[in-house]
């Protein structure tokens, strides 16, 4: 398939970084995570007490906070407000009811910190600002801290984006460096040559209406959720504040991250693959929160370990990124229930359990899943068909 290139686009993308800091680096990055949580829970304790206090009002007592402990002048500023503003999205949500009320953050839990790129010209006309990564060097400069030795993404030469922020990550003992930054990109014509319907299940997770289909990655994932399970039956014996606590809480974290990892890494390789092979694609709109909540125990397990919504939002921002189209057909369109080659609906079909079945009308023999993703890409030309009228589609 030829593609040209065409208009330049602004997106904002993050590059992960994993720092490899010396002892001084790890005391100093240690102190900016723990003042983070400590702001947070400060100003949340104020906001217990008194509920009209606004968050413009927390960032303006700063300075007193900073009086009342002097130590704070040696943290990075962009901490003391980035931590603010963590806690008015946490009661956004909140009040939106999204998440429950905050609560005060661990010292032992996965610990974070924002800090924002700031930047200016020096009186004899020299550019400067505050973070800047150096892919030759492999080091990251941050507020306040000496260059950081990093590793990743080793096909890049040099960092020309333009730096937003970077959040600091403690998980398991290892730092990382989450970089948000603004960047143009190149974006390719849209010549709609393949289209592919996509319905997502528990058995198989992804299944494609050419036939090919994603595992579930929940046998993979099984031996992590055994490993868990004891590791959280010591911790439930353990003394709080003792030695042993803390090695038990770290070996959690491992496993947790090589889960969330596991998962990262099969989303992208799903998403890649899609996006690299397809111009339309075309997918069901699940209302993933009420299918837990209805599921029985077992099958609500598996629909959260699935991850449909992280599936969704990466196809969503790659198909900008490569300007493709994505549909999504209607919460309630039977997929499951049409026969793919004569429409007729079958009831039958409402039993998971049933993985292939014969119409009734024209005798055909369906398998439950590729036949739903079929119906799933008729209904997406249908909906293509209509912004192709409207013209919402250019080509």
């Amino acid at each position: 398939m030829c593609q040209e290139r065409c208009d330049n686009m602004e997106v904002y993308k993050t590059y992960k970084f994993r720092m490899y800091p010396d002892l001084e680096q790890q005391i100093i990055l240690n102190s900016f995570l723990g003042t983070s949580i400590f702001i947070y829970n400060h100003y949340l304790n104020k906001k217990e007490e008194n509920p009209s206090l606004t968050f413009l009002g927390m960032k303006k007592d700063l300075p007193n906070l900073v009086r009342e402990y002097p130590w704070l002048k040696d943290i990075d500023g962009s901490i003391l407000r980035t931590s603010i503003d963590n806690l008015e999205n946490a009661f956004k949500k909140y009040e939106s009811g999204l998440v429950n009320k905050p609560k005060y953050k661990s010292y032992n839990a996965k610990r974070s910190y924002k800090t924002i790129c700031l930047g200016g010209i020096t009186s004899s006309g020299r550019k400067y600002q505050n973070i800047s990564i150096d892919l030759e060097k492999r080091t990251i400069k941050l507020p306040k801290i000496s260059e950081i030795e990093i590793r990743g993404y080793h096909n890049l030469k040099e960092f020309n984006a333009k730096i937003i922020n970077v959040t600091v990550e403690k998980v398991a003992g290892k730092y990382y460096a989450f970089v948000l930054v603004s960047e143009d990109i190149e974006i390719p014509r849209f010549i709609p040559n393949y289209m592919i319907g996509v319905d997502l299940g528990v058995k198989d997770l992804v299944v494609c209406s050419d036939g090919y289909k994603f595992e579930s990655l929940k046998d993979k994932l099984l031996k992590y959720e055994h490993k868990l399970k004891g590791l959280n039956k010591w911790l439930s014996r353990s003394e709080k504040g003792s030695k042993n606590r803390k090695k038990i809480i770290l070996k959690i974290q491992k496993v947790n991250e090589k889960i969330k990892n596991t998962r990262k890494c099969y989303n992208h390789l799903i998403t890649n693959k899609l996006i690299k092979e397809n111009d339309i694609i075309v997918l069901e709109t699940l209302k993933v929160k009420k299918m837990i909540e209805n599921g029985k125990n077992h099958l609500a397990k598996y629909i959260s370990n699935s991850n449909f919504a992280e599936l969704i939002r990466t196809l969503k921002y790659k198909t900008l990124w490569h300007n493709k189209r994505i549909y999504q057909v209607n919460t309630y369109y039977p997929s499951s229930q049409l026969c793919s080659h004569c429409k007729e609906k079958y009831q039958g079909v409402k039993d998971l359990s049933v993985r292939e079945w014969e119409c009734p009308s024209c005798h055909s023999l369906n398998d439950r899943d590729i036949n739903a993703s079929i119906n799933i890409l008729d209904e997406g030309m249908k909906l293509y068909l209509k912004d192709l009228k409207r013209g919402l589609c250019n080509i």
